[in-house]
């Protein structure tokens, strides 16, 4: 199917596009998305007028996602593709994986969307554990899958994106496509850098992840465009019980270095008390 007959096939009886609080149908479906309308550089002498209105937008949906999943328990993400099909190795792995994070007590957090996001969220509610799904606003509505519990619609990449790394303790990446190479690199971009405290990042799919990280570890770290350091952010595995033991270790080991921090701030702190606490007794009885 051409581009242009999906798009009018998105305008047929049944479809519609949810922004927020206000659902489209029909011909009032527009053909751009509100990513696509901010980044579009030649609309720009409607800039001064149009994009300080985006802004309060923009503010909305962070507000939003802040309050919606402030209470969330301890998370994980988990991204694939929508293109998976249910009975696909990924899918079947997904929904595993989605069960065994639940029973380890994580809210599952995926895109929302259906293929392995679907599987995950599937396996996490049937597990009894919360499912969230966090949808984006696509020329191609997709629609929240069945199985999630608490969802939010985005309009804007990188309004959802922050909600995917501030709300999760760990990343587990199923085989997909751009918009999964997408969040994979950005999680370990983050994590490199230093602006968020590490997490674990879970590649789930040998065979369809070993020649990425084939040509990462002879092609970029052997050219020296990243450390050998930097492979070891990454978990490769198939084994379900493996990528949840590796999680779950992660995060304590993360809570003794947080704990050990905090005493070493607070033994500090003391000491300083003491010595300003002396200085004060001494200069006293100068006088």
């Amino acid at each position: 199917m051409s581009q242009n007959n999906g798009r009018e096939a998105g305008r047929g009886p049944g479809q519609e596009r949810h922004r927020g609080a206000v659902t489209l149908r029909r011909g009032a479906i527009p053909s751009s998305t509100a990513d696509q309308r901010l980044l579009d550089s030649r609309g720009r002498e409607d800039w001064k007028t149009r994009d300080a209105w985006r802004a309060l937008r923009i503010l909305s949906e962070f507000v939003e996602g802040f309050d919606t999943l402030a209470d969330l328990p301890p998370a994980v993400s988990v991204f694939g593709s929508a293109r998976s099909g249910p009975d696909s190795a990924e899918c079947r792995l997904a929904e595993e994986m989605g069960g065994a994070l639940a029973r380890a007590g994580y809210a599952v957090i995926t895109g929302g969307g259906p293929g392995v996001m679907e599987a995950a969220n599937r396996g996490a509610t049937e597990a009894g554990g919360l499912s969230v799904g966090l949808g984006i606003e696509l020329p191609f509505e997709q629609g929240i899958n069945d199985w999630v519990d608490l969802a939010i619609d985005f309009r804007y990449f990188f309004a959802r994106k922050t909600m995917f790394v501030k709300y999760a303790q760990a990343f587990v990446v199923l085989p997909g496509g751009f918009g999964t190479m997408d969040e994979l690199f950005e999680a370990l971009t983050l994590v490199q850098t230093g602006k968020v405290t590490r997490f674990p990042v879970v590649l789930m799919g040998v065979a369809y992840w070993q020649g990425l990280l084939d040509w990462l570890r002879d092609t970029m770290a052997a050219s020296g465009k990243i450390g050998p350091v930097d492979l070891d952010l990454i978990c490769l595995t198939d084994d379900v019980n493996a990528a949840v033991r590796h999680i779950v270790e992660a995060e304590a080991a993360l809570s003794v270095e947080q704990d050990a921090v905090r005493d070493e701030a607070v033994a500090r702190t003391g000491a300083d008390q003491q010595a300003a606490a002396e200085q004060a007794a001494d200069q006293s009885r100068e006088r």
